[in-house]
């Protein structure tokens, strides 16, 4: 196969990327079997990542190019891909529409060359105009589906416009120290050192002020940090653990919360997830950092199957949910998921933390948590569970003005939402 230029290439392969999701499937797991390594990997999920964003607008301003879309999705994903570059660099078009085009000739020997030309071509000259019609719509505009906007604005009257920008922007990198290991004063003269600018945001989280490579991050390997989101790192301290308690995580894997609580104090914790593979990378994380827990392979709303009766003092319900609040980490997730799913999601949530109460000691606390913004997987839905369980009530925390804590997705970290509720 004949080597197309460094830019015809990345779009070549983040167009195979698009046609996967506009098929329905997941983008982590197409990108994991494309093959993909070193600068070709990221300028292709670079190219990806911001077309996905942008899908709705794309969406929007190519039904308007074409009567009707190609019956080739990797054509189609070409042309969004292509169409996203040319809003987001316009200084770059003549460049962009001459690698689209060339990487077009691989896609239909040469068959599909005139159309990506014409249509990318016949946007530039329709520009202001499609443009000025995007911004008109809805979805165009603020590039989410139609049933997530008006979802947004029913629990977040006040906040659903910056909750959709943030959802659009590149989201920030932050680390947490390994406290048993190092500080973060320490840890950050090893970043300057290595050239890294960032800043502390608190004892534990370090915010990069431009996302690298782990790879480039020293002290990674040897377990001084781990990659999580500031906003999740606020689990372990809501949960208020202290050394030789018993602590459940119900839903761990990739293992970053429980690493965190390890990190805190010296707890007995058993980390549980439902998925094999998953649950592997639970303790590959432990292991890096040089931390200890046991790992079980098993659904949380069957106790049955993995509870020992011995009645746990703390226990996070990291609960499956939407990832509305991380949307910008998966794109994919605005363009895949259906409304329906909310609904499935908060009967999945219910079943978990009923399951899990009846494991916690009197006077333990339960810490509920996900990475929504929708109000039916969070604040109704601790509701719902203090009206089924008398002898659970709220706890108000010191991150919150209510009883809850939601964190809204910012420049700093994503949405999350916590519910603190001590068993009686």
């Amino acid at each position: 196969m004949q080597l197309l230029p460094p830019l015809a290439e990345s779009l070549h392969a983040a167009a195979g990327l698009i046609a996967a999701v506009i098929a329905g499937r997941n983008f982590d797991t197409f990108l994991a079997r494309a093959g993909l390594s070193g600068p070709l990997r990221a300028a292709t999920m670079d190219l990806a990542y911001s077309t996905l964003r942008a899908f709705g607008r794309g969406d929007f301003l190519l039904g308007r190019l074409l009567a009707r879309a190609p019956k080739d999705a990797a054509v189609r994903g070409l042309l969004l891909v292509a169409l996203a570059r040319l809003e987001a660099r316009p200084d770059e078009a003549h460049t962009t529409v001459d690698q689209a085009v060339t990487a077009a000739a691989r896609l239909g020997r040469g068959q599909f060359k005139g159309l990506v030309n014409g249509v990318l071509r016949n946007f530039l000259r329709r520009r202001a105009e499609l443009l000025a019609l995007a911004d008109a719509d809805a979805v165009a505009r603020w590039q989410h589906p139609a049933w997530w906007i008006a979802r947004l604005q029913q629990d977040h009257p006040q906040h659903w416009e910056t909750i959709l920008a943030a959802g659009n922007s590149h989201p920030p990198l932050c680390l947490r120290v390994n406290r048993r290991r190092t500080s973060a004063c320490d840890f950050l003269a090893q970043l300057d050192a290595a050239g890294i600018a960032a800043r502390a945001l608190d004892d534990t989280a370090i915010l990069l002020d431009k996302p690298v490579p782990v790879e480039r991050i020293p002290g990674f390997d040897a377990g001084l940090c781990s990659v999580q989101d500031w906003g999740a790192q606020a689990a372990a301290g809501l949960l208020d653990v202290a050394d030789g308690m018993r602590v459940l995580d119900a839903c761990a894997a990739p293992g970053g919360k429980a690493a965190h609580l390890l990190e805190s104090a010296a707890i007995e914790l058993t980390a549980l997830d439902a998925d094999v593979m998953r649950a592997a990378r639970i303790g590959d994380n432990l292991q890096r950092l040089g931390l200890a827990a046991t790992v079980k392979v098993a659904d949380a709303r069957a106790v049955d199957a993995w509870w020992d009766g011995r009645a746990f003092e703390r226990i996070l319900a990291d609960v499956p949910c939407s990832a509305s609040g991380v949307v910008r980490r998966h794109p994919d997730a605005k363009w895949l998921r259906r409304e329906a799913d909310i609904a499935a999601f908060a009967a999945t949530q219910q079943a978990i933390v009923d399951a899990l109460w009846l494991t916690l000691a009197p006077g333990g606390k339960m810490l509920y948590a996900t990475c929504s913004v929708f109000a039916q997987e969070n604040a109704r839905q601790v509701e719902a569970f203090l009206g089924r369980h008398t002898d659970a009530r709220q706890v108000k925390t010191q991150e919150a003005t209510t009883s809850d804590a939601h964190f809204l997705p910012d420049a700093e970290h994503d949405g999350f939402y916590f519910a603190l509720l001590q068993k009686a």
